[in-house]
């Protein structure tokens, strides 16, 4: 092989890794933004005070997350951080379909008949997922993310045992708190797959040593829930509700994003 070739393979390995890495930092970046503004939905309407106050300062805390995230993919050079949340379109997002889903029936402002059981499965699957996945990311070979996930995995660890001691408690409590749970949690085996997807670029992201293998990671994810879960729950879900990984969403990611972009619309080159 010449020089010229040498330098032509080597700018080739250069964009795949470039890709790979950006593909996994939108999906950490949407995740998280998708799932804190659902959180932050819940303000105000939590079962009780306490955890009005502990819901937000979780939500608060992962919406922090998803600007660190989105502030790499700048460094990047794939746009500005603000501009990367608010303007891109549904299919430009990487979030899965399953965070995405609206709290319940009705409005925030209007009538809110939102379900408390969802709140739980959605945020204790997510958040171990995102704690075996920052685990991963630890051991990256991007050196800035791996600086981040350890950074981030400090605060995050509150975050899964919060929502795991939810799950514990709902799944000892009543016949009708553990009927609504084990529904929502059904329901979740059948959509929530997409979440443990790593995308199109799932091969290179691994072959690079950005993150792990998927399986292995579907497979860490899994063993994990199984320690709090039914024992009935011990095949990885599906995803029904679509792909957020190949862009495919559904209506409710629209319905954010006509919220959350509201008032950054009003002035999109405003200095917060």
């Amino acid at each position: 092989m010449n020089k010229s070739m040498e330098t032509a393979e080597v700018a080739k390995q250069n964009r795949a890794y470039a890709e790979a890495l950006a593909e996994l930092l939108y999906q950490f970046a949407d995740d998280d933004f998708i799932i804190s503004f659902r959180g932050s939905e819940w303000l105000g309407l939590a079962p009780f005070i306490e955890e009005d106050v502990a819901f937000s300062s979780i939500t608060q805390n992962t919406m922090g997350h998803a600007t660190m995230f989105f502030q790499l993919l700048e460094e990047l050079g794939e746009g500005d951080a603000d501009a990367l949340a608010h303007a891109r379109k549904v299919d430009e997002r990487r979030s899965s379909v399953y965070l995405e889903k609206m709290n319940g029936d009705g409005h925030y402002i209007e009538e809110p008949d939102y379900d408390w059981a969802l709140a739980v499965v959605r945020n204790f699957l997510y958040e171990t997922m995102k704690r075996v996945k920052l685990q991963a990311a630890m051991k990256s070979t991007y050196q800035p993310l791996a600086n981040m996930a350890t950074k981030i995995i400090m605060e995050q660890t509150y975050h899964l045992a919060h929502w795991k001691l939810w799950m514990e408690q709902l799944l000892g409590a009543t016949d009708e708190a553990k009927e609504k749970l084990l529904s929502r949690l059904d329901e979740a085996w059948e959509e929530f797959g997409d979440a443990l997807s790593l995308g199109p670029k799932a091969s290179d992201i691994a072959k690079f040593g950005i993150l792990i293998e998927e399986e292995t990671f579907k497979q860490y994810w899994l063993e994990e829930v199984k320690k709090t879960l039914p024992a009935k729950y011990a095949t990885i879900p599906k995803k029904s509700l679509g792909n957020g990984r190949e862009g495919m969403h559904g209506e409710d990611l629209q319905q954010a994003i006509n919220i959350f972009t509201e008032v950054y619309q009003i002035d999109e080159q405003a200095v917060w």
